[in-house]
C-alpha cells in the first residue's frame, strides 16, 4: 500500500485537495479530522467541558468511531450513527481541536487511522499524519496559507451553506485553533522533517491541485 500524508492548519484546503488527489490517483481518501470531530460532537452532546481532560477521557469507553465509504465519499459513524452532516459546525470544530490535544484521545484513534493505511493506498489529511500517524509515508505535504486567506475561504463556505457568519469571528476562531494545534504538547501541528511545504495563499483551487499533484507524482515515481 502507498501513502500520501497531507497536513496543515484549518482552511488551507487540505480536504478539498486531498479528495481530488485521491480520486485522480484511485487511492482512498481519509479525513482524520472527522474522527476527532466525532469525539468532539459526543463530548458536546454529553455536556462535558471540552477542556476537562479527565471528563473527555472518561467518555472514551462509551465511544465507537468508524469510517465507512458510501459510494466514493467517506462517512464517519459515531456509535453506529452516520454523523457526517453534524460535524462541520464551528462549535464542533472547536471541540475537535480541544479533545485532539488529549493524548488518550489520539492513542484511541491511532490504530483506526493506521489500519486504514494498511488496507488501502491512501491520501490521508490531518494535523500530524506525516509526523506521527504515517511517519513512513512516501510523500508528505504541508499545506498552508495566510490566516486571512484561510478565514475568507471558511467564511465563504459558511455563507454558501446559508450559515450566518461574521468574518472577524471566523478569523479569530481560526487563529485560536492555529495556536491550540501548534502548541499542544502531544503531536503538535508542524512540518515533518522530510515534508514539503506548499503555500496556497495566492493560488486558485485548480492551481493548488495541479501543484500538489505534480509534487506527489514526482515523489511516488
Amino acid at each position: 500500500m502507498r501513502a500520501v500524508a497531507i497536513d496543515g492548519p484549518a482552511g488551507a484546503g487540505k480536504s478539498t485537495i486531498a479528495k481530488r488527489l485521491a480520486k485522480d490517483m484511485e487511492f482512498i481518501y481519509v479525513d482524520t479530522g472527522a474522527l476527532y470531530r466525532a469525539i468532539g460532537l459526543y463530548t458536546l452532546r454529553k455536556g462535558v467541558d471540552i477542556h476537562d481532560t479527565e471528563g473527555v477521557i472518561g467518555l472514551l469507553p462509551e465511544i465507537q468511531v468508524d469510517i465507512k465509504y458510501v459510494g466514493d465519499e467517506q462517512h464517519v459513524f459515531l456509535n453506529g450513527e452516520d454523523v457526517n452532516g453534524l460535524i462541520r459546525t464551528e462549535p464542533v470544530s472547536m471541540a475537535a481541536s480541544a479533545v485532539s490535544a488529549v493524548p488518550e484521545v489520539r492513542t484511541f484513534l491511532l490504530e483506526t487511522q493506521r489500519g486504514l493505511a494498511r488496507r488501502y493506498s491512501v491520501v490521508m489529511d490531518g494535523r500530524d499524519i506525516g509526523t506521527v500517524i504515517l511517519p513512513d509515508a512516501e510523500c508528505k505535504i504541508f499545506l498552508t496559507a495566510k490566516p486571512e486567506v484561510r478565514a475568507k475561504r471558511r467564511y465563504d463556505e459558511l455563507v454558501a451553506k446559508g450559515v450566518k457568519a461574521v468574518f472577524e469571528d471566523v478569523l479569530e476562531d481560526l487563529k485560536r485553533r492555529d495556536w491550540d494545534d501548534s502548541h499542544r504538547e502531544v503531536a503538535p501541528l508542524k512540518l515533518a522533517d522530510d515534508g514539503i511545504e506548499v503555500d496556497t495563499s495566492g493560488l486558485e483551487l485548480e492551481e493548488s491541485v495541479a501543484l500538489v499533484k505534480d509534487i506527489v507524482k514526482k515523489k511516488l515515481g
